[in-house]
């Protein structure tokens, strides 16, 4: 019984139910033996075997599938009925390619009928022959056609004979090198080599000149051999930037040839097909009728029976030229079907079954074009790293559907694993609407709607190529991809939460990121966010800046009528009780509140200093994305940061471009008042860094670093006049504000009496800052002390994030007389307002247990009078001297410290120089050294790296000179610096270094970057490899950051408004044998699972090396593969782009060049490894 529908004014068959006689046929067709198929066996993987698949279970038809020991997960193997192993033992293309085996499987499981699919066996004749002589059904053309379409200089002969036009090329396949050459001299340059048996793209190379005629030869026939099983080559013409069309055609027994016209499939990559589109946009009909009725005209010429693909070039002056036949099904075949409503598999089926065409209600004159199909191969390809193939699992596989989407595929689903082996080839995704605008426009949607995580995928490069409008035109030829370097402009997918999952995984199997000084957890509980009025915040200190510039805002200040405070929790607090290490995410959460609520603070200090280095290398954060959220959420209090002169936020010394560079930025991003110090007073390092500051508009606030007491008359070195002088310099350089900045707490009552009160009366109008610490205990007394001498702001910090190494707190100021602290009187702030933040920090310094100072010191020490340790680095020393097992001799550390100062004149110590003293206490104290030995041994000791530059002047001159003898003795015949040292650095090439990053990082580079790296290249670079591996870290709460979830634990972390994960741990697997363990997550409802390498497990296992990327002659693979020839060895010469070694992945070879001239130090690599990506092949000095 047949069912019909109507088509387009044809009659279509759709179904058969099956019988052992064939109805009747045409009286124009003459009658064979009806034989129907009822078991088939697909002789190949993937997308095309589930596509024959299912074609034969809507026939009815048993199937069977064949795979390699390498496929016993995938799931064309599970979509079939019944499944064998073949190839025991073979490689694994070499698999699919063993005839004998295939053959053995088809006759003991009574196999009916073979279908190829398309590439492996597809084309090989004898492999069709081979099916006819066991009684099986080949599903294809005959053997002897198979043989003379896939040998293609005798397709050539056949089309010549017919009359359809071909490229001018050799008869036969080329036996030699020589033969080549003797090609190029008739015909020249361009010329293409392509595989005699063989198409897809694999032993095809366009050649443009004698220099790469051999290497080329050499890797097609290398290539087809591989593909193929033979590597035979003929050579012919290339011609420039054709069209590249195909016609699906389609033949019975019976003599019957019909056309489904055309394809364009123009958008190759490597003369493989990457999007195809039927039918050609804008394609002549004149044209078009020569291109199908020479098709026909050729397939009938050798009695071509079942589906095929007639290949043409069409030059741009619309000549045709034909190129081979593909005696089989193509991959694009998709597209033909959803244009013309016929289903070729079935089509072929029926035929193989005896079937005529129009049997099937296929006539030449029914087949019409409905409307445009766009088919596009996802792969899993990098198109960031020239393509190449990305192996791995599949962690996240999410599709685009809906109407006028088609997808097959075989293997992409959550937990697949993508093998070095085959293909690249993820799904096909092929879209269908009325025209080629509409087909486009859902093919986007689609592509948009694609989630695949753990391998890299080449959707982003297709999303461009369907935005391009040269694409939405329809005029694209194969030089299309190569022509459009925009193409590779790619939008990086965010991946924010399976890259989160990834860093929780981490640290559940490893453990922190960040190096934690002592064992303490984070407090469990989030600490508690006070209640904000709606609306915007209240006018403050900014408005007045913003209005009157900085000369306006430094006349309001003096003329306050009271003392300001500055608010120092959001940077130099933290820095000194918790090692710089709280969170922006714990800033954001209290930050609305300050603005509501404190905006009579002269400023916030809240950004510089140590901040900016700790914030990449320890949290992960960009310092920048901090001050601009902050600015965004509190934008009526000016904020401060610490700017180390020309040292800017470094440790070194910089070229001047770079520190006025990175003042400029700083005050576009929201910054207002640059406290500018130096560490050792130096005044010309000091005055470029006001200038900087100045010249980008800030509010320059001068900061002269104390130390010593000039209440003192034997303290004679920093006296009163020391400071005065001082003070004198930097006013006539036009500083706005004057601040006194006391890092170690060394100001006593009397000598901010005499200090202030000397500075106020010789400078009447300048405002005067003064910064302490509370080491000693007498910060409060101190900063009352300034306040009544005539100080117009002193530094405060948060109740709980107040004493000891940190500054006064605020609540004792508030509790001050009123004519002393008017600006937090009751009638102001209330005090209620002061305890609510201070709870706040309260809760938040439990977050950060591990940090704490209170883990190893219990409280101030007024012994800081006598060593004049920083507060800052009072802590990090105490955890540093824990960390190097001398925690029980820190009273050493801090004697050793004041000898260590007097070793080196009795510096101001400030960062970096308070490091250099602490360094040499350090090694003092670990080699058991009194100040006396270390002098006398100075010619022979190995003094910490810091010292010595400090002593050759890295970081500038220190009042009263380098010590002597001690200087020379330790540098010997080291080079000295004299004078500014940033003033003999030339300038550094800014664009250069953006251009440098943009190649290394990708094009989300900003001029914030450029100034990071500027200053720390190479946190900067560990930076941003870490957050592109692990994520956006910012939107974890701290508890999870530092310590990651426990089992079972529900959670929610909120990417940005409106879009929140809910996340559940659920557990942690044993470890495999590849060092990983797999960790198991809730996302969303659905289950997640990702690998993490076990760090102190990989320790105990061997495994290769991989290629640092920061070390320069380390060759990587650039991905995984066969290592397939190695063309050096060590102790070889090499120049810059020579051949390495070539890899063969996917069966696409890659050869690896070298990207410098020198040497080959150690070949790591031997032939026939197989290797993983970045796995080190060799070392090049």
């Amino acid at each position: 019984m047949l069912k019909f529908r109507t088509v387009h004014g044809g009659l279509r068959l759709l179904g058969i139910r099956r019988t052992s006689t064939a109805p009747a046929a045409s009286p124009s067709v003459r009658r064979l033996e009806y034989k129907p198929i009822k078991k088939v066996m697909v002789a190949n993987r993937g997308e095309i075997a589930i596509r024959v698949f299912r074609a034969c279970t809507e026939l009815g038809i048993r199937t069977v599938a064949i795979y390699s020991e390498q496929d016993t997960g995938q799931m064309h193997r599970q979509k079939a009925d019944e499944a064998y192993l073949i190839g025991r033992g073979l490689a694994p293309v070499q698999a699919y390619l063993h005839i004998p085996d295939i053959i053995k499987v088809a006759k003991e499981n009574n196999v009916d009928a073979v279908h190829p699919g398309y590439g492996f066996l597809s084309e090989r004749a004898d492999f069709a022959q081979a099916c006819q002589d066991a009684g099986v059904r080949f599903i294809g053309p005959s053997p002897e056609v198979v043989r003379k379409m896939g040998d293609k200089v005798e397709a050539r002969a056949i089309a010549i004979a017919a009359g359809v036009p071909v490229v001018p090329g050799t008869d036969a396949p080329i036996m030699s090198l020589h033969e080549a050459h003797e090609f190029s001299n008739t015909y020249g340059f361009p010329i293409i080599f392509k595989a005699a048996y063989g198409g897809g793209g694999r032993g095809m190379r366009v050649v443009h000149s004698y220099e790469e005629l051999e290497e080329n030869y050499t890797r097609a026939y290398s290539e087809a051999l591989a593909a193929f099983g033979n590597g035979a080559l003929f050579v012919e013409k290339f011609i420039e930037k054709p069209r590249h069309i195909e016609v699906q055609i389609l033949g019975d027994q019976y003599g019957n040839i019909l056309h489904l016209y055309e394809r364009d499939c123009s958008i190759q990559r490597r003369h493989q097909k990457v999007v195809e589109i039927a039918p050609a946009a804008h394609l002549d009909p004149q044209l078009r009728t020569r291109l199908t009725s020479d098709s026909v005209k050729l397939a009938k010429q050798v009695g071509y029976e079942n589906a095929g693909t007639v290949e043409f070039l069409v030059d741009r002056h619309g000549k045709h030229y034909f190129i081979e036949v593909n005696s089989r099904l193509q991959v694009e075949h998709t597209v033909t079907e959803e244009i013309t409503d016929v289903d070729l598999v079935h089509a072929q089926i029926h035929v193989a079954e005896g079937r005529s065409l129009p049997d099937l209600g296929l006539r030449q004159e029914n087949i019409r074009i409905n409307g445009c199909a766009i088919q596009c191969r996802v792969t899993t390809e990098d198109p960031a790293r020239s393509f190449q193939p990305d192996t791995g699992r599949i962690e996240v596989f999410r599709s685009g559907e809906g109407m006028g989407i088609r997808l097959d595929n075989a293997s992409a689903f959550q937990g697949a694993v993508i093998s070095p082996h085959y293909d690249s080839l993820l799904v096909k995704v092929i879209a269908h609407g009325k025209d080629h605008p509409t087909a486009a426009t859902k093919m986007s949607r689609a592509l948009a709607e694609f989630r695949v995580r753990g391998v890299k995928t080449n959707i982003p490069f297709l999303q461009n190529v369907l935005n391009n409008q040269q694409f939405l035109a329809g005029t694209v030829d194969t030089q299309f991809i190569d022509e459009n370097p925009e193409l590779f402009q790619l939008r990086p997918a965010q991946n924010r939460a399976q890259k989160l999952l990834h860093y929780l995984g981490h640290v559940m199997v490893n453990g922190p990121t960040t190096p934690i000084p002592v064992k303490a957890s984070p407090s469990p509980t989030d600490p508690i966010v006070p209640a904000v009025p709606i609306g915007p915040p209240p006018a403050g200190f900014r408005d007045i800046l913003l209005r009157e510039g900085p000369e306006g805002f430094a006349r309001a200040v003096r003329n306050h009528p009271g003392l300001l405070l500055m608010d120092t929790t959001f940077r130099d607090a933290h820095q000194s009780l918790l090692a710089t290490r709280v969170r922006t995410h714990d800033l954001k959460k209290i930050a609305p509140y300050v603005a509501h609520n404190f905006s009579k603070l002269f400023s916030m200090e809240n950004w510089g200093g140590a901040t900016f280095d700790v914030a990449m290398r320890f949290l992960y954060e960009c310092p920048w994305r901090r001050l601009q959220e902050l600015r965004e959420l509190i934008p009526n209090i000016p904020f401060q940061m610490l700017l180390r002169g020309a040292n800017a936020v470094g440790y070194t010394n910089y070229p001047d471009n770079v520190v006025f560079k990175f003042c400029e930025v700083a005050k576009e991003n929201g910054m207002d008042v640059f406290r500018v110090f130096d560490s050792l007073n130096y005044l010309p390092n000091m005055l470029l860094g006001m200038e900087a500051a100045g010249s980008a508009g800030g509010v320059v606030e001068a900061a002269i670093s104390y130390t010593g007491d000039v209440a003192d008359p034997s303290r004679t070195k920093y006296s009163l006049q020391y400071y005065m002088g001082l003070a004198e310099e930097l006013v006539r350089a036009g500083t706005h504000i004057l601040c006194i900045k006391d890092m170690a707490g060394l100001l006593k009552p009397a000598a901010c009496t005499m200090l202030v009160s000397s500075l106020r009366d010789r400078f009447p109008d300048l405002p005067l800052h003064i910064h302490t610490h509370d080491t000693s205990g007498a910060g409060v007394a101190a900063m009352l002390a300034c306040a009544q001498a005539g100080a117009d702001v002193v530094d405060v910090a948060a109740d709980s994030m107040s004493g000891m190494t940190s500054q006064p707190n605020t609540g004792r100021k508030n509790g001050s007389p009123q004519h002393i602290c008017k600006a937090f009187s009751d009638s102001e702030v209330p005090l209620e307002r002061v305890f609510d933040y201070s709870e706040y920090w309260e809760g938040a310094r439990g977050l950060y247990a591990a940090f704490d100072c209170t883990a190893t010191m219990k409280s101030g020490n007024s012994d800081v009078y006598e060593n004049e340790i920083p507060g800052g680095q009072y802590t990090n020393l105490h955890f540093q001297a824990h960390s190097m097992g001398l925690g029980s001799k820190f009273k050493e550390v801090k004697k050793a410290y004041v000898e260590a100062n007097q070793m080196l004149g009795d510096l101001i110590k400030v960062t970096p120089s308070s490091k250099i003293v602490g360094d040499l206490a350090q090694f003092m104290v670990q080699n058991g050294l009194s100040r006396t030995e270390a002098e006398a041994q100075a010619e022979e000791l190995s003094f910490p790296r810091s010292v010595v530059e400090f002593l050759q002047g890295y970081i500038g001159v220190p009042h009263g000179g380098f010590p002597e003898p001690f200087r020379s003795k330790v540098l010997k015949d080291l080079p000295r610096v004299e004078g500014r040292p940033g003033a003999s650095l030339p300038p550094l090439d800014l664009q250069a270094l953006e251009k440098e990053l943009v190649e290394r990082h990708g094009e989300e580079v900003t001029p914030e970057d450029v100034l990071s790296a500027a200053m720390y290249p190479d946190v900067f670079t560990h930076f941003k490899d870490f957050t592109a591996t692990f994520g956006p870290l910012d939107s974890l709460n701290t508890r999870l950051f530092l310590q990651g979830p426990k089992i079972a634990e529900e959670f929610e972390v909120e990417l940005e408004r409106g879009k929140t994960l809910h996340i559940k741990a659920l557990a942690v697997s044993d470890l495999n044998r590849a060092g990983q363990r797999q960790v198991f997550f809730e996302l969303n409802g659905q289950l997640r699972s990702i690998l993490v390498k076990d760090t102190q497990a990989i320790k105990e296992m061997h495994f290769h090396p991989k290629a640092l990327k920061d070390v320069k002659g380390q060759i990587g693979a650039p991905m995984p593969g066969k290592v397939i020839d190695i063309k050096v060895a060590a102790g070889a010469k090499v120049a810059k782009g020579q051949p390495l070694c070539v890899l063969s992945a996917m069966k696409m070879e890659t050869v690896v060049t070298s990207p410098m001239e020198g040497t080959v130090r150690k070949v790591h690599v031997t032939k026939d490894m197989t290797l993983e990506g970045d796995d080190l092949i060799l070392e090049i000095e």
